[in-house]
C-alpha cells in the first residue's frame, strides 16, 4: 500500500506506530546509560526541528538516541563526569561537520569512496546486534508478555492486509497490553501520581562542558559509526520514499544538520 495514497485518518494512525517506535529507542538509550528519558525526549524534539529547517523539511526523519553511544557515554561518564563527557559529544559534532564539508566539496564519488554500501551494511547490522543482550535481559522479565507482543507483530506483518499491515508494532503493544492487564501486570500508581507539566531534570540542573582533551579525543573515533549509520539511513529513507535525497537536498546538508543537532540538544543525550 502507498501510504501517500492514506487519508488524513489513517496516516494518523501511521503516524502513532512511529511514535511508539521512536520513542521507545529514543528512551532506550537513557535507560540504559543512567539518564534521564525525559530529557531525551526533549532534545529528540529539539535537534529533530533544527534537522529540518536545515534540510528545507524534505527529509521524514527523526532524530533519537544513537545506540552507538551507549558503552562510550557510560565509560566517559564515570572517567571524566557528565562536564567532560559533554565536550567529548562536541567534539562528535565536529566530526559531523567536517564530514559536510567533504561531501559538500568532493561530491557523491568522495562518499562512495570512502563508506561503500558494504562498509555501511554491517555496520548498521552490527550496531543493531549489540543491543541484542539487552533486548533479551529487558524480555526475561515476563517472557509472556515479550513473546505474545513479538509474535502478533509478526503475524500482522505477515499475514495482515490494508492499513493493519502498515501498523504491526501498535498492534504487538496493544496485544501485549491487554495482556498485561489481564495477569495484573498494569500499575497506574506513578501515573497518577506525576504531575501533569514539569521540566526535565536535566534542564533544572543544567550541566556545563568542561573542556579536556582526553574526552574530546576520546568520543571523536567513536563518531564514525553513527556516521555511517546517518548515511545508510537517508539511504532507506530515500529509496522508501522514492527521493534522491542524497541529491536533494543534500547529504552534506543532513549531515550538517544531524551536527548540529547534535551540538545544541545533546548535552546529556546522543543524537544519530
Amino acid at each position: 500500500m502507498n501510504t501517500t495514497n492514506l487519508s488524513p485518518f489513517k496516516r494518523t494512525i501511521v503516524g502513532v506506530q512511529f511514535l511508539f517506535v521512536a520513542f521507545g529507542a529514543t528512551v532506550l538509550v537513557p535507560l540504559l546509560v543512567g539518564l534521564d528519558p525525559a530529557t531525551a525526549l526533549f532534545t529528540a524534539g529539539i535537534g529533530t526541528f533544527i534537522f529540518h529547517f536545515i534540510t528545507k523539511g524534505k527529509v521524514p526523519i527523526f532524530l533519537g538516541s544513537s545506540f552507538a553511544f551507549i558503552a562510550p557515554i557510560i565509560m566517559a561518564s564515570q572517567r571524566w563526569g557528565m562536564p567532560g563527557t559533554l565536550a567529548g559529544i562536541i567534539g562528535v559534532s565536529l566530526v559531523y561537520f567536517v564530514m559536510s564539508l567533504l561531501i559538500r566539496l568532493q561530491g557523491r564519488k568522495f562518499l562512495n569512496r570512502l563508506f561503500p554500501p558494504v562498509v555501511i551494511g554491517p555496520v548498521i547490522i552490527l550496531i543493531g546486534l549489540s543491543l541484542s543482550s539487552s533486548a533479551v535481559d529487558m524480555a526475561k522479565d515476563n517472557w509472556l508478555l515479550a513473546g505474545v507482543s513479538l509474535a502478533v507483530a509478526i503475524l500482522v506483518l505477515t499475514l495482515g492486509k490494508g492499513l493493519i499491515k502498515l501498523v504491526p508494532v501498535v498492534c504487538g503493544i496493544i496485544a501485549g497490553y491487554i495482556v498485561a492487564v489481564c495477569i495484573g501486570k498494569v500499575d497506574f500508581k506513578d501515573v497518577i501520581a506525576a504531575p501533569w507539566f514539569a521540566l526535565p531534570p536535566a534542564l533544572s540542573d543544567f550541566h556545563m562542558p568542561q573542556f579536556e582533551l582526553k574526552p574530546f579525543l576520546f568520543m571523536i573515533p567513536v563518531a564514525i559509526a553513527p556516521v555511517i549509520e546517518h548515511i545508510g539511513d537517508v539511504y532507506v529513507v530515500g529509496a522508501v520514499a522514492q527521493k534522491d535525497f542524497v541529491k536533494d537536498p543534500g547529504l552534506h546538508r543532513t549531515m550538517l544538520g544531524d551536527g548540529l543537532a547534535c551540538l545544541v540538544a545533546s548535552y546529556l543525550v546522543v543524537l544519530p
